[in-house]
């Protein structure tokens, strides 16, 4: 099947690997009681958010900053992909990207112009370690080092990512990348340098970027860097090193940064819906959460791989050791999900898991992008149920987002009119979840910018500021206003 078929998230799918045999949760988990049952009747009415909800917005390094070959930074993994013959449907890289590598003052200042008060980047490992390992570069670092103080200054507070898949390719070439250990101890010793010298001005650290992506479509269907094709033992023990290298970076960061530093996962976590608000089918949606994030956020939030997926993957399970489950269930500050469309619709099932997964009819309506299929309940229910399943006292959105057509009109404005529909309808759940006491904590709109949409090049916009790819200017659309308004307020406008 040729790499345009696979969507940008098709993985939420793909990656409820465990879809047979699954058992139902075990008794007495510990899960906490729902926050929505003890909300008082009226709080949907309102649109506002908490007093010092945190907006912002998100990018990361490959998809934005070019300089691919100056100041040191060595070549990456998607710098290999790229450049290789059939691999982008538009044969572009990002070799210039948006050029916010040299540009980055001036999108400080679309972000101050939006009234945000954070920013998600991610930093380019191959900056800051052109072979992965070894002597740093310092000038990479201070690429960083510059644009933190241009966020401070502008009053901006920088939420870093510090992996977002463009690993060195030296590591790639030395070890196999993350079928081996030996990179999740590498990222473990680049997190730690990195939080020692960004952490007097970095609070918040992601550790890996959607792990259930990367490792899918990089490492399965070869549709995404470095272009592997694995059997499924291979894809397995990918996925444990990946969340092995997780575990290590925090215990790393911990370690090494300054005391009250903050430290979690990014992660797009497989969103499970009830198809409509039974008791029984809301219970259903929950274990199926559980059991369809078995091989990376269950296992870090539990310590422990779950029965059913075990079972399901058989001889082909990862290879593990206890210590090394207890290393990737190191306890986080947060947990930070991304959500962009319902994974699946969930209905009770008397069956071995206690649930169905409803599929979806050909007339499910989608946006530009055919796999972004606009479901704004899973903005409710994906926290919803992580807080539930796992107790967890703390979650930011991420990302979230859209493309599309993003096409100047006569007047030379952009009427981005789905994008505004989107996020409002988004938003309103969000806005539900936090009113009925769920920790979400802030949201990061994916993205700032238009930028390169990997496989899809920049055939797909998600920016609420235009990028001319010729000129690089950058133009507000109108999900841009709307974004402000809606930071102003602090409610959906």
């Amino acid at each position: 099947m040729p790499f345009r078929t696979f969507s940008r998230r098709q993985f939420g799918r793909i990656a409820g690997w465990s879809a047979l045999g699954m058992s139902v949760l075990p008794a007495g988990s510990g899960l906490a009681q729902s926050s929505r049952e003890n909300a008082a009747a009226g709080a949907r009415n309102s649109s506002g958010f908490p007093k010092g909800f945190l907006w912002g917005t998100a990018t990361s390094s490959y998809q934005i900053e070019g300089a691919v070959k100056e100041d040191g930074r060595g070549p990456s993994i998607w710098d290999s992909f790229t450049h290789t013959s059939g691999t982008i449907s538009d044969k572009s890289n990002g070799d210039i990207a948006a050029d916010h590598y040299h540009r980055y003052k001036e999108d400080v200042q679309l972000m101050k112009a939006l009234g945000t008060r954070a920013y998600r980047f991610s930093i380019a490992w191959p900056r800051v370690f052109p072979d992965g390992v070894g002597t740093p570069n310092p000038k990479g670092l201070d690429f960083y080092n510059r644009l933190l103080d241009e966020l401070l200054a502008n009053g901006i507070e920088p939420f870093a990512t510090l992996y977002h898949w463009d690993l060195p390719q030296a590591l790639q070439d030395r070890h196999g990348g993350w079928t081996s250990r030996e990179t999740s101890k590498a990222f473990a010793d680049y997190s730690g340098y990195v939080a020692q010298r960004l952490g007097d001005r970095v609070k918040h650290f992601f550790t890996i970027n959607e792990c259930s992506r990367m490792v899918q479509l990089g490492h399965g269907l070869g549709a995404d860097a470095p272009g592997l094709k694995l059997p499924q033992a291979g894809i397995n023990q990918v996925r444990h090193n990946v969340a092995l290298g997780h575990g290590l970076a925090v215990q790393a960061i911990r370690a090494h940064a300054r005391a009250g530093t903050r430290v979690g996962p990014a992660e797009n976590a497989v969103s499970c819906v009830p198809a409509f608000e039974t008791p029984a089918n809301v219970r259903a949606a929950e274990m199926a959460t559980r059991e369809l994030n078995a091989g990376y956020l269950t296992v870090m939030l539990e310590g422990k791989y779950t029965d059913a997926y075990l079972t399901h993957a058989g001889k082909d399970a990862p290879q593990f050791t206890p210590d090394e489950l207890r290393v990737i269930s190191t306890p986080v500050d947060f947990v930070g999900l991304n959500v962009y469309t319902p994974d699946h619709y969930v209905i009770a099932a008397d069956n071995g898991p206690g649930y169905t997964l409803a599929p979806f009819p050909s007339s499910f309506p989608h946006m530009k992008a055919s796999w972004l299929r606009p479901g704004p309940e899973a903005m409710y229910w994906s926290p919803r149920n992580v807080a539930k399943l796992w107790n967890v006292k703390s979650i930011y959105i991420t990302e979230n987002g859209t493309s599309s057509t993003d096409k100047p009109a006569p007047d030379g404005n952009i009427y981005d009119l789905d994008r505004v529909m989107y996020l409002r309808n988004y938003l309103t759940q969000l806005q539900r979840v936090t009113a009925e006491g769920v920790p979400v904590q802030g949201y990061f709109l994916w993205s700032l910018i238009d930028n390169f949409e990997w496989g899809d090049g920049y055939e797909q916009r998600f920016g609420i500021y235009h990028v001319d790819f010729e000129t690089r200017r950058r133009t507000p659309k109108l999900s841009a206003a709307f974004y402000r308004e809606t930071i102003a307020k602090n409610a959906v406008v």
